[in-house]
């Protein structure tokens, strides 16, 4: 018994995780319903409505990130950007700082007159996506295009890049 702890072992009753604070579940999931229909602009007891406005702004930003692939090939890496609904004079690529940065921006404006209504419309937003260059890419010759929508960035590889990378055998000792 030479591993033998002597220890004095107390018992106490089970106390609340904080000291003076009952644990009340209700009270939690009644205030994030509230907060719920705070964020969707009012209250269940007729408190005034608070302004969309943020929630379309949330909603904007969600829409106006373009969906991007980028693959590399033995010669190249692509990125390729839907961005419907835009041309290319709303498109601008440049490259700073180490990366290609991609920025665009889509104004929408619809206005209908009918005998009875008129209603005119304007959606706008704009992004901006960074892309780090990798070791490799060639400069001085990447292009861009832009056709149905889509933006198509070609990135090639110098001619040092696009030698397949050598295999050394691992030995034992």
């Amino acid at each position: 018994m030479a591993n033998e702890t002597k220890l004095p072992i107390t018992k106490k009753a089970a106390e609340p995780a904080f000291a003076g604070e009952v644990w009340r579940p209700f009270e939690s999931l009644r205030k994030e319903v509230d907060r719920l229909f705070e964020d969707f602009g009012g209250d269940l007891w007729g408190r005034p409505f608070r302004s969309l406005a943020r929630l379309e702004q949330n909603v904007a930003k969600q829409i106006a990130a373009p969906a991007v692939d980028v693959t590399e090939t033995d010669k190249a890496y692509e990125i390729t950007a839907e961005l419907p609904g835009m041309d290319e004079k709303n498109v601008e690529v440049n490259l700073a700082n180490g990366g290609l940065i991609i920025k665009g921006k889509k104004k929408e404006e619809k206005e209908e007159t009918k005998m009875d209504y008129y209603v005119s419309e304007r959606r706008y937003g704009s992004f901006e996506r960074f892309f780090g260059l990798p070791d490799g890419v060639d400069a001085d010759k990447i292009e861009a295009t832009f056709k149905n929508g889509v933006l198509k960035v070609t990135l090639p590889k110098t001619p040092e890049a696009q030698q397949p990378a050598k295999k050394i055998e691992v030995k034992s000792s």
